[in-house]
């Protein structure tokens, strides 16, 4: 089982770690800091003493795969190594994560799949293309980012989610199972619902937004795109 440092601090840039297997060009921490691909966000990018890590992806159970530059020679196993994220990078990802998320409070529809990157990101929904008016979800997304809301993870166990299945806001991916419990990510008074990715502290720290389009994708597909204003 690998130490997923990231579930409770996503502020976390670094930490030592020991080589627990190699696969390829990929290694496996006991513990890391590093998020893989998952839930519509990119693996985190950085370096294991000094070699760089261009991904990261789940392996097995918890498992964390760093996969390495192209041609590195990778640590042997019981290595102790350090670390570390690009922290610009996972930041931009953390404001556009949680950003999404005011965008799902905003438009209260299905949401039926998105995508987070690094200069821009979605949500799609499934509602008619009439009732998605930039000017308004520009505003009240804003408005959200403004009022410097709160933001904090809760677990429930796997029975409890079943119980619960509005927590499920997006019908293609589905939260993360297989430990016993379920991350929630909670904006008191604006948005709760698993998730497993990282997100900033206090919306505030989001930044301003601009809706950069809305367009659709298919019959239930109504796609909305967001991006820093600066």
């Amino acid at each position: 089982m690998t130490q997923l440092l990231f579930r409770e601090d996503a502020y976390l840039r670094a930490c030592e770690a020991t080589v627990v297997a190699v696969r390829d060009n990929a290694v496996e921490l006991d513990r890391t800091v590093f998020y893989p691909l998952g839930g519509g966000q990119p693996g985190d990018t950085g370096t294991i003493s000094g070699l760089r890590v261009v991904d990261a992806r789940k392996g097995d159970g918890d498992a964390v795969l760093h996969v390495l530059e192209p041609g590195s020679a990778p640590p042997a196993v019981g290595t102790k190594v350090e670390a570390a994220i690009d922290w610009d990078r996972r930041h931009r990802l953390m404001r556009y994560h949680t950003a999404l998320h005011l965008v799902g409070a905003v438009v209260r529809a299905p949401v039926t799949g998105g995508r987070i990157g690094e200069d821009k990101s979605h949500l799609d929904f499934d509602i008619e293309m009439e009732k998605l008016v930039k000017e308004a979800i520009e505003d009240g997304v804003n408005a959200l980012v403004r009022a410097g809301h709160g933001t904090r993870a809760n677990w429930i166990t796997d029975a409890e989610l079943d119980a619960r299945p509005e927590l499920v806001r997006t019908m293609s991916v589905a939260p993360p199972r297989g430990s016993g419990q379920i991350r929630l990510l909670e904006i008191p008074g604006v948005d709760l619902q698993a998730c497993g990715g990282t997100h900033v502290a206090n919306t505030a720290e989001i930044g301003p937004l601009a809706v950069t389009r809305i367009r659709s994708e298919g019959k239930r597909n109504k796609r909305v795109t967001i991006a820093f204003v600066n």
